[in-house]
């Protein structure tokens, strides 16, 4: 059949069929164009929802990097970490645990409960920290349970931190009322507590036009206070640089949703009852007896701390994590 063809365009024959089909570049998971689109494919991420990919961070697991997706739509928005194959063939989703170390170690690096207000026992076995929204109803149904509950169970075991973590693009007066309470606790810690049942006790008639004369009404009923320290205080949002420095340790540690209880570390983001919460906080109480790898740190050691020793890393009012 190439009886007429040129012996020139016979040997280029030969060389084409002897040449190997080239394979189709190989696939990264290291290229954020690559992994958004498996991603998005994973979950059904139509183009409603913005995703955006992160560089990759060194990561625990050995032969991987961490990636974060974040995905949004709106005020909405999620994190998912990814650990990928420092040849970015393979993708894994999961916790990574040190058999070394609490299960927890990981949350517990990045809880510090410094300045936060807080309720119980110092040095307690149990370390509860919650974030929280004043306009989030869950949140108040959570706060109920904890304040008829817990120290009435737990009068030494257990000491709990208040975190305010205002959803603000969904909940137009809970960054406010976030701002007054830290106003609040400047002036007198004991009063928070009280400010924080009465504002949740209160949620249901409160909007963001009448927060601020409901507020004040209700501290010029309060002997611990000075309704107008607090107003200048809330004009003047003294307080922000607070709530900004929570909002920020919250993303760090991934949370999207309130409430959000840490209890030595155990992440709990759904609604809990009573019993189920007692259960964990009894098994920790017990754990931690030889475990020693978590509670509260009650910033009251007399170590003397000399100029030739190297100064601890663990800041008053840190959650403890014994390594």
């Amino acid at each position: 059949m190439f009886r007429n063809l040129p012996p020139c365009f016979l040997v280029l024959l030969c060389l084409a069929a002897a040449v190997p089909a080239q394979a189709p570049p190989k696939k990264s998971a290291l290229d954020k164009a690559v992994l958004e689109a498996y991603v998005r494919h994973l979950y059904v991420m139509d183009s409603r929802i913005a995703v955006q990919v992160s560089d990759p961070k060194p990561s625990e697991l050995p032969g991987f990097v961490e990636v974060t997706v974040h995905a949004s739509m709106g005020p909405q928005s999620q994190d998912i970490l990814f650990y990928v194959g420092k040849d970015g063939s393979k993708i894994v989703q999961g916790s990574v645990y040190d058999i070394d170390h609490n299960p927890f170690k990981h949350d517990l690096d990045k809880l510090k409960t410094d300045g936060a207000a807080g309720t119980g026992t110092a040095g307690a076995p149990v370390a509860i920290v919650e974030f929280s929204d004043f306009e989030c109803p869950y949140c108040k149904e959570e706060a109920k349970l904890l304040r008829e509950h817990l120290l009435t169970a737990y009068p030494k075991e257990v000491k709990m931190y208040f975190k305010e973590f205002p959803l603000e693009s969904i909940h137009p007066w809970a960054k406010a009322a976030a701002l007054a309470g830290r106003c609040v606790f400047q002036q007198s810690p004991p009063a928070f507590w009280t400010y924080h049942d009465w504002i949740f006790g209160s949620q249901e008639q409160t909007t963001a036009e009448n927060f601020k004369d409901r507020l004040m009404d209700w501290a010029k009923g309060q002997p611990d206070l000075d309704a107008l320290q607090l107003g200048r205080c809330l004009d003047t949002k003294a307080t922000e640089p607070d709530i900004e420095k929570t909002l920020a340790q919250g993303h760090d540690l991934g949370i999207n949703s309130t409430p959000t209880l840490f209890v030595n570390g155990r992440r709990i983001t759904q609604a809990i009852d009573w019993n189920s919460l007692k259960s964990i906080i009894d098994y920790e109480i017990e754990y931690q007896k030889t475990a020693k790898d978590a509670g509260d740190d009650c910033g009251c050691d007399l170590k003397l701390n000399l100029p030739g020793q190297p100064e601890s890393k663990t800041m008053p009012g840190a959650l403890t994590k014994k390594q």
